[in-house]
């Protein structure tokens, strides 16, 4: 009887056990399933939603879990469930988990794809979003500004997810911390993949952004860790600080261009994060310091080539009394134990006073707040060439000590110290991007608090084994092989395919038509001798190259009356070459959509001949091109040249990244050449590329009537030079913009006015 009792009590325990398991497991297939789902949830339901594309789907995710029982809301394979379309996912409760998700091939209706509340009232706290993609998940129009990520509440959870392509407006993942419900909030963004992120043309493209001006004196305590930032070209931030007490541990910024910026907010910690530049761009930079209280140690710079706000480390004048979005003055900041090889002078100091060093200036009134009470100790740096310039100094250094930091070879900069040491070393290479001294330099200097930097870049107690520099030795193994596995997903990949591009012959304007639109990205259509009247717009919408097949004999693309050359969509890549175009300047030669350009477009033109167009580029407002290039090509006989001048919102924003426009002849364009324009100034703001360079400008600029043949107004970078200028009837040929350092270079001027400087271009300030 006692044991038929407990058999009984066990079958009824087992039954009820599967029916709760049962209960707690839902798969779900549509909208409406996954609503109810997520109505009955409690603590330890799982949630499944079937495989396919889930469209148009606003997913409101909520509820009460427990840290033993979370919900979870997951993909019934990860990778396999896509959310397209007009989509997000909004979160709020407790101790919910969404993991396994890909957002693709549409753009979310509010300001967030995926956000850590509902609404004020329904916030998520302890709840993490884990194993995801968002990949190009971008409005159609750039100019509308969201972020990909919102984090409120506390202690939530962002990580191991790929954040890919975002090109509008808005930093990608964004903390807040507005409302005391979300400050100490202890967020974690860890083993996440950011990026690729393309450049945008102005600023809002950063990153991270953690906090606000506003809420910058805020104590936040996010941990950003073990991420890889993998060429996140969206801005000057890459990561933009802006409240206090956060740490940013054991990151790697992969030819990213752009810093690590301590815009706002105090006491934040850097340490043992690895930034890889390359020999190709000045652009990537390492970390920005601006504020109080921050320590930066074991760090290791390689190659980063930037100056100014993009050197290795780039140390700003601050503005007395600054108000919350300006520049607070640096103090007691600590610089320690990091490792420079082959950095362009990494230690600059006074960025932002745009002073000629050999000018002895004070720093403007505006900003002549210099570093106080701030250490630079034990660092080492190592370059192969045998001049180096450690410190470029735009202000005084005075309120800088440098203790024990190695060189080796001899210092040539203007700021010299006995804590800025020759000394004869060697380093070694262990992989592609990682050099290690090959002993250990053991003179190092014990500051106040340096105790707690208990451990090197690769973990090595460095209480058994001390060394200046960001690595003792020895050393096990090679923690520096970049594993991009590490980071992100498993199932997801930015890997380019593995496509082939075809050469197509082209023999007709018909058959030009039809194989434009049928080629892949990549291909390369040859196009015979002889003349191709065409009737309709081409449309670029993917990387394709029209070349002429033969190239002493040019093939000839003539336009009708009215109807545009080329048209170049969200990510068109055209590439032009030994061809003829022709208009009846009825038309524009190369435009973009005049609206919905989500993503930027290239355009490459050499050795091409373009006559008789209403205008060679026109880009329309929003729209944005990385890449402009025409080189030994020849304009003539047009009413206008290229036109990059919608952006005039005094914004920052602009065109173009990069125009170059090289060994080109412009005859008889009847109003201005170019026109590259960016409204609305901020000194960090990368602020547009031009180079103008050998080239032949004749009988140009007469019916333009600013009496400027090229205007470049606002833009920062500018090679001028090595150009010809003949019987032009114009005021003036251009204005360069002294304080940037801008000035003509061996150019030729006939009866074609002057080039002129202008030393304080007048710009609105962004801000």
């Amino acid at each position: 009887m006692k044991k038929s009792l407990i058999l009984l009590f066990l079958t009824f325990t087992f039954f009820s056990y599967q029916e709760i398991l049962t209960a707690q497991t839902s798969k779900v297939s549509t909208q409406a399933e996954l609503q109810e789902a997520i109505f009955n949830a409690k603590a330890g339901s799982e949630i499944i939603m079937k495989n396919g594309v889930w469209n148009d789907i606003q997913i409101k995710f909520y509820g009460e879990g427990t840290k033993e029982n979370p919900i979870i809301l997951r993909a019934e394979t990860a990778g396999k469930v896509t959310i397209e379309g007009v989509s997000n996912l909004r979160i709020g409760g407790k101790y919910l988990v969404v993991k396994d998700l890909h957002f693709k091939n549409g753009h979310t209706p509010t300001k967030s794809v995926i956000q850590f509340k509902i609404n004020n009232d329904s916030l998520a706290n302890y709840s993490r979003i884990t194993n995801c993609v968002i990949d190009e998940f971008t409005q159609p129009n750039r100019e509308d500004t969201d972020h990909w990520v919102e984090l409120w509440g506390r202690h939530n959870q962002l990580d191991h997810c790929n954040i890919v392509g975002k090109s509008n407006f808005g930093p990608t993942v964004r903390v807040f911390l507005n409302g005391n419900e979300n400050v100490y909030n202890y967020h974690q963004i860890v083993f996440n993949h950011f990026g690729p992120r393309p450049r945008k043309g102005g600023p809002h493209g950063e990153t991270l952004q953690i906090g606000d001006s506003y809420t910058s004196m805020t104590p936040s305590y996010t941990n950003v860790s073990n991420n890889f930032f993998d060429k996140c070209n969206g801005e000057v931030e890459i990561i933009s600080n802006k409240s206090n007490f956060n740490e940013y541990r054991n990151n790697i910024f992969f030819e990213s261009e752009g810093s690590l910026v301590l815009r706002h907010g105090n006491y934040c910690t850097i340490d043992g994060n690895v930034f890889i530049g390359n020999d190709n761009s000045e652009f990537i930079g390492g970390i920005r310091v601006i504020n109080t209280g921050h320590w930066i140690t074991n760090n290791y710079f390689y190659k980063i080539r930037g100056n100014e706000f993009r050197s290795a480390l780039a140390v700003m004048n601050g503005i007395p009394k600054s108000p919350l979005n300006r520049y607070n003055q640096v103090t007691d900041v600590v610089v320690a134990y990091n490792t420079y090889i082959d950095c362009k002078s990494p230690f600059q100091f006074g960025v932002g006073t745009n002073i000629d060093k050999k000018d002895v200036l004070p720093a403007s009134e505006i900003r002549s707040a210099r570093p106080e009470r701030m250490l630079l100790a034990n660092n080492l740096v190592f370059n192969h060439e045998e001049d180096q310039y450690p410190v470029v100094n735009y202000d005084d250094v005075g309120g800088v000590t440098f203790k024990n930091n190695y060189l080796n070879s001899e210092n040539k900069s203007d700021v010299s110290n006995d804590g800025i040491r020759t000394s004869v070393f060697e380093v070694k290479k262990i992989s592609k991007d990682l050099y290690v001294p090959t002993k250990n330099q053991e003179d190092v200097y014990h500051g106040f608090d340096f105790e707690t930097i208990k451990t090197d870049l690769f973990g090595a107690d460095r209480q058994k084994q001390n060394s200046v520099g960001a690595i003792t030795l020895p050393i096990t193994g090679n923690p520096l092989l970049i594993q991009k596995e590490l980071y992100g997903t498993k199932w997801f990949s930015t890997e380019a395919s593995n496509y082939k591009p075809k050469t197509i012959a082209v023999s007709s304007a018909k058959s030009l038509v039809s194989k434009l639109k049928s080629a892949h990205s990549g291909d390369i259509l040859t196009l015979n001798s002889g003349v191709y009247k065409i009737n309709a717009t081409l449309i670029i919408d993917k990387n394709v190259t029209i070349i002429s097949s033969d190239k002493g004999k040019k093939a000839e693309l003539r336009f009708a009356t009215g109807v545009t050359g080329f048209e170049m969509h969200p990510k068109g890549v055209l590439n032009l070459e030994n061809l003829s175009l022709k208009g009846d300047k009825t038309q524009d030669a190369i435009v973009t959509l005049d609206k919905n350009m989500s993503k930027a477009f290239n355009l490459f033109i050499k050795n091409t001949e373009i006559s008789k167009f209403k205008s060679v580029i026109k880009a329309y407002k929003a729209s944005f091109a990385d890449t402009i290039a025409i080189d030994n090509s020849s304009i003539k006989d047009c009413l206008t040249g290229i036109l990059l001048n919608t952006e005039i919102d005094a914004k920052g924003d602009y065109n173009a990244e990069f125009v170059f426009i090289t060994n080109s002849t412009f005859d008889q364009v009847q109003s201005s050449v170019l026109n590259y324009y960016r409204g609305g100034y901020d000194e960090s703001c990368i602020g547009g590329n031009l180079v103008l360079k050998n080239n032949t400008f004749t009988n140009c600029g007469k019916a333009d009537e600013s009496g400027l043949l090229i205007q470049n107004h606002g833009i920062v970078n500018v090679d001028f030079s090595d150009n010809t200028f003949k019987d032009n009837p114009v005021k003036e040929i251009a204005v360069l913009w002294g304080e940037k350092g801008q000035k003509p270079v061996n150019n030729t001027m006939s009866n074609s006015g002057e080039i002129r400087i202008e030393q304080n271009l007048k710009q609105k300030l962004m801000y």
